[in-house]
């Protein structure tokens, strides 16, 4: 299997959760799916389950992966710590208009950095934006709940950056200029496909 192939199985796992929940893009927290009484327990499973769920959140940081930081402990820090700051701006001030649709296009701004035509810098708004959206679907606005849920959306992005920028980083390393300009296309394909389910919802 060439380093090409390698590079496409990395990420058609989480382009397939994408197009499959395209119908569906609000239904990606998992008090909505399993209906579960607003709790502190079910608090975090939600925080938890967000970012793996939520298809767009969860393809956006895993091609972080291809982007290539040299930095991965501070830039891994940095981003979850935006993240998280997104987060709380979303719970203080909720209801930007056309969040969800800025969040997908965040998939285009990253292949753009991966193509060299944008600063890295970019990621960390981007970031912050989806942290923004993940606190949208914060159940039940309790001081417990949020908490809990805000400690288990920090553990789950904390998770799927590491396996990006340690796990994933050392496969992507090795594609070839070609295979990373395809993966780059393929990303601002699922931006638009995610942009298109964020208008329909």
């Amino acid at each position: 299997m060439t380093s090409f192939h390698r590079g496409l199985l990395a990420l058609s796992g989480p382009a397939a959760l994408l197009l499959l929940g395209a119908g569906s893009a609000q239904a990606h927290h998992f008090m909505d799916i399993r209906t579960l009484p607003v709790s502190p327990l079910n608090g975090l499973l939600s925080g938890l389950a967000h970012p793996v769920i939520g298809p767009d959140h969860l393809l956006f940081l895993l091609a972080l992966s291809l982007v290539g930081l040299r930095a991965r402990g501070p830039w891994m820090l940095g981003l979850l710590a935006v993240g998280l700051m997104g987060s709380a701006l979303g719970l203080v001030l909720p209801g930007l208009p056309g969040a969800e649709l800025i969040a997908a296009l965040t998939l285009a701004v990253e292949a753009l950095v991966v193509l060299g035509r944008l600063p890295v810098a970019v990621l960390l708004p981007a970031m912050a934006l989806h942290g923004y959206v993940l606190s949208g679907a914060v159940m039940g606005w309790s001081a417990m709940p949020v908490g809990t849920y805000l400690v288990g959306l920090m553990l789950s992005q904390g998770a799927l950056l590491l396996v990006a920028l340690l796990g994933l980083q050392r496969l992507t390393q090795a594609l070839q200029p070609i295979a990373r300009r395809s993966l780059a296309g393929l990303l601002i394909g699922l931006s638009a496909a995610a942009s298109l389910a964020a208008l329909a919802a």
